[in-house]
């Protein structure tokens, strides 16, 4: 494991994972709490335990404005119960209510993966995934990646988490952890 500097400063707020679908902020967020000795929560789970329905079944029930509300009054209460890894969706960033709930209260981090790994992860799981439902994949993430890149670039710390393992990924992240505080 890789050994940290700064340990207590990286587990004294929450981090938050942002990123695109795919890009590991659950499989990773997991690691990254274990190695930090810290909780991890998931914001989509969290919003689907509160609305006792799935996001699929809110986004097609209630709308995509209706599940941004929902998921900005989440993942608010989960910040205020401090220190932890959250793993948001890959659009909560994008709310500019929810991106300021996190800029002030949390660590952000940008889980970057390059596109073509992104849709080869996607299409293993296009199910799970609402914004995919009936698009060409590849095509709906670069208009996403598009969208989104720039307002992502807002995190506080953007971390390659593409290719190699998830060990590999966490630890480049436990690196940028350690060397964003100690600046």
């Amino acid at each position: 494991m890789t050994k940290l500097q700064n340990r207590d400063a990286i587990k004294a707020q929450p981090i938050v994972l942002i990123g695109m679908m795919g890009a590991g902020k659950s499989s990773l967020g997991v690691r990254l709490a274990e190695a930090l000795e810290t909780t991890f929560l998931d914001a989509d789970a969290e919003v689907e335990k509160a609305a006792a329905m799935s996001i699929a079944e809110i986004f097609e029930k209630h709308g995509e404005a209706a599940f941004r509300d929902g998921e900005r009054r989440v993942i608010k209460r989960l910040l205020d119960d401090g220190p932890m890894v959250l793993a948001l969706g890959g659009g909560a960033f994008m709310d500019d209510q929810t991106r300021a709930l996190v800029q002030q209260k949390a660590l952000s981090v940008w889980l970057d993966v390059p596109l073509a790994e992104l849709v080869k992860r996607v299409k293993k799981k296009p199910d799970k995934r609402p914004l995919l439902k009936g698009q060409n994949i590849e095509a709906k993430l670069t208009e996403l990646m598009q969208t989104r890149g720039p307002v992502y670039a807002t995190a506080a710390l953007r971390v390659d988490v593409g290719g190699g393992t998830h060990e590999q990924a966490v630890a480049r992240l436990l690196v940028a952890l350690d060397a964003h505080y100690a600046a």
